[in-house]
């Protein structure tokens, strides 16, 4: 699994990328689970960031694989 940070999400954690490799399908709420275990900075983004799985924005049924891209987008704002 390809993981992609983006703001402050890549602030706190220092790096743009890392990779995930997992053995099998999870839900959101494990790729979390396995995201904060490998970076716990992550921890207190979770209620904020969405997970987007290669290109859509990821809904509570969504199940992930390890050939997916996951991207974690923060709130933003601007105009």
């Amino acid at each position: 699994m390809h993981i992609l940070f983006f703001a402050q999400v890549k602030d706190a954690v220092g790096v743009s990328e890392m990779s995930l490799t997992i053995s099998g399908p999870l839900r959101i709420d494990e790729v979390w689970a396995r995201l904060t275990q490998a970076q716990p900075k992550l921890a207190p983004f979770q209620k904020t960031t969405r997970l987007a799985r290669n290109g859509e924005y990821a809904e509570a049924g969504t199940i992930f694989s390890d050939a997916d891209e996951v991207a974690l987008i923060p709130p933003v704002s601007g105009g």
